[in-house]
């Protein structure tokens, strides 16, 4: 234990900024109150390459989930506060949230007690203890599935990035971006609504230890529509005045 103290101690390091802004980059919600085991998996998922936010208590978690977007939850069913089987049921009751896939991890690992969370919309379960690589497994299975549901269901409607080069393609479309123009569509389209000002996207595309004027981000955002446009989706690209820039869903 004292090792993957060590090692998460390593973890948190890499993690800058406040709480809020960790938050907000987070694709995955840790929902556990048991610390030792929160920072082990929020160790090997980090190691996968995902990034996390560990909230220990079902109060916090129901904030965390309204304030922000999340790709997976992976869920203890036995939290203080608001029980895990009722925020459970309250994220597949939401229409907001019903598309977020939910892996409960928990130490009731009776037939019974599985079938229950199964059937209250649990999307998989692992009782503990568990092997850390059957998690990051189990995790990589709920995200790919999560996203071939997306594909299957935006009838040829949204704009999707190539994981592996800097592509953005809609339907049979497709298009070429600079790097930075693809890291910067990358980063608005994380949160889509959500307006990021000048020095948020200098932090995040360019890095913090970069100095670069604000208004380069201007300019590549000028670029970006431009290529956007070959898609016929440069308004996606949105200026809120004095704020910043915000990516726009395309409206079917």
């Amino acid at each position: 234990m004292l090792e993957v103290n060590r090692r998460y101690s390593q973890y948190q390091a890499l993690m800058k900024g406040d709480k809020e802004s960790q938050m907000d980059n987070a694709d995955i919600l840790i929902i556990e109150d048991e610390a030792p085991i929160a920072r082990l998996i929020a160790l090997h998922l980090h190691a996968a390459g995902y990034s996390t936010y560990i909230c220990e208590d079902g109060d916090a978690a129901l904030a965390a989930l309204r304030d922000s977007d999340w790709k997976l939850l992976v869920l203890d069913r036995m939290l203080p506060g608001t029980s895990g089987m009722k925020i459970l049921r309250w994220v597949k009751s939401s229409s907001a949230h019903v598309h977020i896939p939910v892996l409960m991890v928990t130490a009731l690992g009776m037939s019974s007690e599985r079938v229950q969370g199964l059937n209250d919309g649990a999307d998989d379960y692992l009782p503990k203890p568990f092997e850390p690589d059957e998690l990051v497994a189990r995790a990589n299975a709920l995200l790919r599935r999560s996203r071939v549901v997306e594909t299957g269901t935006t009838d040829f409607s949204c704009i999707e990035l190539d994981p592996d080069v800097p592509v953005v393609f809609e339907g049979d479309k497709r298009v070429e971006l600079r790097p930075l123009e693809y890291k910067l569509l990358k980063i608005l389209m994380h949160k889509p609504g959500k307006t990021r000002d000048r020095e948020y996207l200098l932090d995040h595309v360019w890095g913090r230890d970069v100095f670069v004027e604000a208004r380069t981000v201007d300019v590549t955002v000028k670029r970006l529509r431009k290529a956007m446009k070959e898609l016929g989706r440069e308004s996606c690209i949105e200026t809120v005045r004095s704020m910043g820039y915000r990516f726009v869903s395309p409206k079917e």
